[in-house]
């Protein structure tokens, strides 16, 4: 008789040895089970993650991420990777950067000998102890003059205890809310947290005698704040200390009383310990089921193997000093069995199978991981993630007719003149300025002590992709004290180009020193902001253009032919407007999408960034009494205190006489609907064109705006 083979995980038999063993058998047929086949064979049917998601096979997801405020108070610093290359090795770090408006959070590339002072643009919490002494390649960590270490992915100066003890706590108010939502349902609710360092949840002193880590302590303070509250209360009838455990493996040391467990802080798989701690899992896997087992909380330093999860476990929580480096995939996968209650009959209510993760990254980087996890390690490929290359065209200038010729050059050169700026400032007004607004703590809200925020999301997966839809928020205060304050009028001075008398009367008036201490990077970073703000409009109050003799802008800027998306023209099509445009400079030409090749005519058409350039573009077209008209190339650029400004159009209009006007297209012209730094840019062009004699600026939201008396 031959037999009939059932193969779980058959992608674990591939090998010649045990394929052999299968024909060895003599079956009558195989049967192959798995989520990750390598060899399909004859596929009979399959059910993929997203399927199984959309059916309630398995629990649904939400992500309650947890992220600390960035505030740039210490020194931090990231060991991102180490490259060891023939030409020397180099260490990828991430640290706080001075730039031109704000400090930002970089990655830079190390050498020996390099100092972060250097390499953070004189940032004064980098000043001592910041040279890169050693790169030890092989053990993954680097040293610096101070002493400091740093291991792969590991950082200094960051917020990961507030982030990891703020994840605790969220994951034990999950647990109790899901507690007492399904109780009376006779369902155990279990929370897994994965750790990297089992010294964090447990250790041993000297005598051997072992002592709760940082984990464990937070866990305890946590539990009995939410046992406490009265909607929780008797909910669970144990003590903080009976409801937790870990599962570790260790080497113990030493003899009788005074054996010394040495806990091993690997994530490797495949050692004999680790399958030990597994094998205690599995064989208690029903005790930990059962209501009268007071274990609801479970401390994990490993990975677990295939095949452990347990149905009941409805939080997971990852406490990892760095980013998880762990699998989305096999992270959640140790939670998304549907819940059993205690007769063991399988829940099938979605509302109460919802697995709650609290990762150290927010929704949105967990839903985008997780989506290429799947996309990686299935078949599966969700539909919108993977677009076809947008259409493209030519856009060069067109051959114009004798009279557009005309016209074009008889704006151009009324508008091509190039031009400097002066500026007067009175200082005592900018002083009571920014003491008015820096007192007015609507405008400049008082600066608050760093947070941890945690931000909860539902996550949706389909065909599409998975989207995070966002249910809830909450925050707690970051710990820290004694934050270095840096250089107050150095940090401004550097920004604002004021001098110190003015910078001390600002500060001095404002009253909001002691905010300084509270977060001494929000605090400058607010002034800076205030101060530029009142600077900028000041100066564009006192500002005057001058012509620059002899220097103009040449009609060669339209001459170099651009490749382009076609979604950045307007029409698209030859097709998209019943009358061409053919009032105005450029022409597109569609090209093949895999040569680039020319496909079909080329038609007139403007450069557009929105859609009210397209309206404005369509109505020109189509008015009798705009003879041409046609988009600044970005390369015209009029000289601002806050940066260059490109104005949007020419515009020829012709009716009892010929107008001829620069206009600024935008969708409201009111100045409170525009942002601060286009309604400054704007004035600044007001103030340049006017040495134009004949020509008119405007900022409009159409055509009959423009022509308005």
């Amino acid at each position: 008789m031959k037999p009939i083979v059932i193969v779980d995980e058959p992608q674990n038999f591939e090998t010649e040895i045990r394929r052999k063993a299968l024909r060895d058998l003599n079956p009558l047929c195989t049967l192959r089970y798995s989520a990750t086949h390598k060899n399909p064979y004859n596929l009979l049917y399959k059910l993929d993650p997203v399927q199984a998601y959309d059916l309630g096979l398995v629990k649904q997801i939400e992500v309650d991420g947890v992220e600390p405020d960035v505030s740039y108070n210490q020194a931090f610093v990231q060991l991102d990777r180490i490259d060891a290359k023939p030409k020397g090795v180099t260490a990828k770090v991430t640290i706080d950067v001075n730039e031109i408006n704000e400090v930002k959070r970089k990655s830079i590339t190390l050498k020996l000998g390099e100092d972060l002072y250097a390499k953070s643009k004189q940032r004064e919490i980098y000043a001592d102890g910041f040279i890169l002494n050693e790169i030890r390649a092989d053990e993954g960590e680097i040293e610096f003059s101070g002493g400091r270490v740093l291991k792969l992915n590991e950082q200094q100066g960051g917020l990961s205890d507030d982030v990891m003890r703020f994840q605790i706590e969220r994951t034990v108010a999950a647990h109790f809310a899901k507690l007492k939502k399904v109780k009376e349902s006779g369902i155990k609710v279990l929370s897994l947290f994965f750790i990297d360092k089992v010294a964090n949840y447990r250790a041993y002193d000297d005598e051997g005698n072992a002592v709760p880590g940082k984990f464990a302590q937070w866990f305890e303070e946590a539990f009995e704040k939410y046992a406490a509250k009265a909607h929780y209360k008797d909910l669970i009838p144990y003590s903080a200390s009976k409801v937790h455990n870990g599962y570790f493996s260790g080497d113990k040391k030493g003899k009788g009383a005074a054996a010394k467990k040495i806990w091993v802080d690997s994530t490797e798989r495949g050692s004999k310990k680790d399958d030990d701690t597994y094998t205690l899992i599995m064989q208690d896997k029903e005790r930990l089921l059962d209501m009268a087992e007071p274990l609801q909380f479970i401390f994990s330093h490993s990975a677990l193997r295939e095949g452990w999860d347990n149905p009941n476990v409805f939080q997971i929580c990852t406490l990892n000093e760095t980013q998880s480096q762990m699998k989305k995939r096999q992270e959640i996968g140790r939670g998304l069995r549907l819940a059993v209650n205690q007769q063991g009959e399988r829940i099938h209510d979605k509302s109460i199978n919802v697995l709650t993760v609290i990762p150290n990254e927010s929704y949105e980087v967990f839903a985008r991981t997780l989506q290429q996890e799947i996309e990686d390690e299935t078949d599966v490929s969700f539909k919108g993630r993977v677009k076809n290359a947008r259409a493209k065209a030519r856009v060069q200038r067109k051959a114009l007719s004798a009279e557009d010729e005309a016209l074009f050059k008889a704006i151009w050169q009324r508008i091509n003149y190039q031009t400097r700026y002066s500026v007067t400032l009175d200082t005592p007004e900018l002083i009571e300025k920014c003491v008015e607004v820096l007192t007015d703590t609507n405008q400049y809200p008082k600066v608050q002590a760093p947070k941890v925020r945690s931000r909860k999301a539902k996550l949706h997966m389909n065909e599409e992709g998975i989207q995070g839809v966002e249910t809830g928020i909450d925050e707690s205060n970051a710990s820290y004290q004694n934050v270095p304050v840096p250089d107050v009028y150095a940090y401004i001075q550097n920004r604002v180009h004021l001098t110190r008398a003015t910078l001390f009367a600002i500060l001095d008036q404002s009253n909001r020193l002691d905010e300084l201490l509270i977060n001494p990077q929000a605090f400058l970073d607010t002034v800076v902001t205030a101060i530029k703000t009142e600077l900028q409009a000041l100066l564009v109050k006192g500002i005057e253009y001058h012509e620059i003799n002899g220097k103009r802008y040449e009609m060669t800027l339209f001459d170099e032919p651009v490749e382009t998306y076609l979604s950045s023209v307007y029409p698209q099509t030859r097709d998209d407007v019943t009358t061409p445009l053919n009032k105005t400079l450029l022409e597109a030409q569609p090209l093949e999408s895999d040569t680039q090749d020319p496909k079909g005519d080329a038609f007139s058409c403007v450069m557009s960034d929105s859609e009210v350039e397209n309206t404005f573009a369509h109505e020109c077209s189509l008015d009798p009494r705009v003879r041409f008209f046609f988009k600044l190339p970005g390369k015209f650029k009029i000289a601002t205190p806050l940066g260059t400004y490109n104005p949007d159009w020419a515009v020829v209009f012709e009716n009892e006489e010929r107008v001829y006007f620069v206009a600024e297209t935008k969708s409201s012209t009111v100045k409170a609907d525009l942002r601060r730094n286009e309604r400054l840019k704007i004035e600044c062009g007001h103030r340049h064109f006017n040495l134009a004699d004949d020509v008119v600026f405007k900022e409009v939201s159409s055509l009959s705006g423009l022509v308005a008396q």
